[in-house]
């Protein structure tokens, strides 16, 4: 199987997917809030209630991630204006959640790499991220967390925290970039033979 992470998706050939695995992410995909729906523009306010709700939200959003092939979410991606995301480190199962996320720390060091995102499919642009960042909030039981990343896992955390900000990875690309994304999400128009 080819596989490769770019950005907040890990890019797979379809027909390299078995038809469940495929089934899965598209159910996903249908969950998850795409390009052009406003709350993706909207920044998330700070989560107050550590409780069972929120519990069931991060669940719901680690189930939805692995589904969908990502290594990241954020919740305003499946609609809740809210301070937290879930992430994958790479080459780690584990699912963390993060909420009222706040980068500590950022090295001077950035990096240019391809992003892609489950709210812009088929879109891969240049971002210019931190290659090291230091990462503070609380977990979904309100104790505090503070995590050094670096290399891809901080160009997630990253990109998940624009998400909650209401940037997206088309804010950060260059100009170019940008026009052939926006080409790509515009809707085609479909053509119907008349008889």
């Amino acid at each position: 199987m080819t596989e490769q992470v770019e950005g907040q998706v890990i890019e797979e050939d379809a027909e390299e997917l078995d038809a469940e695995t495929l089934a899965l992410r598209q159910l996903a995909l249908a969950q998850i809030r795409q390009y052009g729906d406003p709350v993706l523009r909207m920044r998330a306010r700070d989560v107050s209630s550590f409780d069972e709700d929120l519990k069931r939200l991060v669940a719901r959003m680690g189930q939805l991630m692995h589904d969908a092939r990502g290594v990241g979410l954020a919740a305003t991606q499946v609609g809740i204006l809210q301070r937290v995301f879930v992430f994958q480190k790479k080459d780690d199962d584990e699912v963390l959640a993060i909420v009222n996320p706040v980068i500590a720390e950022r090295s001077g060091e950035t990096e240019i790499e391809d992003e892609g995102c489950l709210s812009l499919q088929g879109v891969t642009v240049p971002v210019e991220r931190n290659l090291r960042v230091t990462l503070e909030g609380k977990d979904p039981e309100g104790k505090d967390l503070r995590i050094e990343l670096e290399g891809h896992s901080a160009r997630v955390v990253q990109h998940e925290l624009d998400h909650l900000d209401g940037t997206l990875i088309i804010d950060r690309t260059t100009d170019e970039a940008r026009k052939e994304a926006l080409a790509t999400l515009r809707p085609q128009p479909i053509l119907a033979a008349i008889p």
